[in-house]
């Protein structure tokens, strides 16, 4: 008898489409439900077409601004979807707090607008933090004790050439639901801590798994490997008595990040811990035996991924890319395949597990045709009995998989039957 992985979602809604798929490229979907039952979505565009125009941000300086993010809103169950503003920053995510609704990302400095009317109109541009340089992508928000906790990472050292991922720091960000969060100080940050300054170096699980820098003459750059980090950070806390890392007080948190290694199917994690004063601390894990935990199994945690918990199953749901080939020789690689082995982007899993370290599959959100056709570094949350998605997407027309020309909406029906 042959059994197949339930497809969960392949059909989809065009959020936005790319007008010129070789020099636009569509990034980072974002997704969140306000409490009229309005759907948000939030997206950005790169690549060589998107064009810079003047502006006057932060103070009275003029620079330029690059109107590279997207606002779209929906009322129908996604069905529609229609585009309400554009924001100068990127890697941004939406999320309410309080009645209020916001889109907060960077343009080096933190970037964050505000709505007022369900997303109909937002607020000019508000900076958090000053001549820095950030890093993030539509991951999770995480709520406790009326307050709002999420994670954006902060390049640590500016001289670091190429991707950056071993120089990145998550930094956990909390804020009081009721506060105008466009205010800097409204803001709590943790300490900031680099991979490569507080990771010890890695023994006997094969990473690096490929040489960093050229793997061979004559390849090109995109088959490159970069030192391996961290990055793209969820958050999460841990409710179940039971489980090994609970804190009944609800003052620890730990970051589920993507684990860049060159191999697949691991995540990095990090320890929060915060104290009456509302200061946060993050330093590495333990297990109980004291020893350090810096590496835990994660199907697609090797890419972008999303967690979220659900109350009524008191579950976390976890949307990531699935790896079917991995330890094929780079020179032996399709020029459809995006850089290294372990980057395929075209098949979007979704899993469940009590614990976020045991996860089982509950199928196929969606994939591809081929692997240049991605559906991967998705957004997810709650709509009633449903998971609604958005989904960083290409078709034949997409330049690579990376850089994809649709942002698609999916809607997962029922998810919560999906357990077993």
């Amino acid at each position: 008898m042959v059994r197949r992985v339930p497809l969960l979602a392949n059909s989809f809604v065009t959020v936005y489409e790319s007008p010129d798929p070789s020099r636009i490229y569509a990034y980072t979907p974002g997704i969140a439900k306000t409490p009229s039952g309005r759907l948000i979505a939030t997206m950005d565009c790169g690549g060589p077409g998107v064009i810079e125009t003047p502006g006057p941000v932060a103070g009275s300086d003029e620079k330029k601004r690059i109107w590279r993010g997207k606002v779209f809103t929906s009322d129908d169950g996604g069905r529609t979807w229609q585009h309400r503003a554009n924001f100068p920053f990127y890697h941004a995510r939406p999320f309410c707090a309080g009645q209020v609704l916001y889109i907060l990302g960077h343009a080096g400095d933190l970037a964050i607008i505000r709505s007022d009317d369900d997303g109909n109109s937002w607020s000019d541009v508000a900076y958090l933090t000053e001549g820095q340089i950030w890093h993030q992508s539509a991951c999770n928000v995480l709520y406790c004790r009326d307050r709002v906790y999420l994670v954006m990472e902060r390049k640590m050292d500016p001289h670091v050439k190429g991707w950056p991922p071993s120089v990145y720091a998550p930094v956990l960000m909390s804020a009081a639901v009721n506060d105008d969060l466009t205010r800097p100080e409204a803001w709590r940050f943790s300490n900031q801590v680099a991979f490569r300054d507080i990771v010890p170096k890695p023994f006997g699980i094969g990473v690096p798994f490929h040489p960093i820098g050229q793997l061979a003459p004559g390849e090109p750059d995109v088959r490159n490997m970069a030192p391996i980090g961290w990055l793209e950070t969820n958050v999460v806390q841990f409710y179940d008595p039971d489980h090994i890392w609970h804190d009944p007080t609800g003052r620890t948190f730990y970051l589920w990040m993507r684990a860049h290694t060159g191999t697949t199917n691991l995540a990095c994690i990090a320890k929060a811990v915060e104290d009456e004063a509302g200061n946060l601390t993050v330093g590495l894990a333990q297990a109980p035996s004291g020893e350090t935990v810096v590496w835990v199994p994660c199907p697609g945690g090797h890419l972008r991924f999303h967690i979220l918990y659900d109350d009524v199953t008191k579950l976390y749901w976890l949307l990531s890319s699935q790896a079917t080939d991995s330890m094929i020789r780079v020179d032996r690689l399709p020029s459809d395949r995006f850089n290294l082995p372990n980057n395929e982007r075209h098949r979007l899993a979704l899993y469940f597990s009590k614990n976020c370290v045991d996860w089982l599959m509950a199928g196929l959100v969606a994939y591809g045709d081929t692997p240049k056709q991605a559906r991967h570094y998705a957004s997810m949350a709650i709509d009633g009995d449903d998971l609604v998605i958005l989904s960083r997407s290409g078709d034949s027309r997409a330049k690579s998989a990376h850089d994809g020309n649709l942002i698609t909406f999916h809607r997962v029906v029922n998810f919560r039957e999906l357990v077993y």
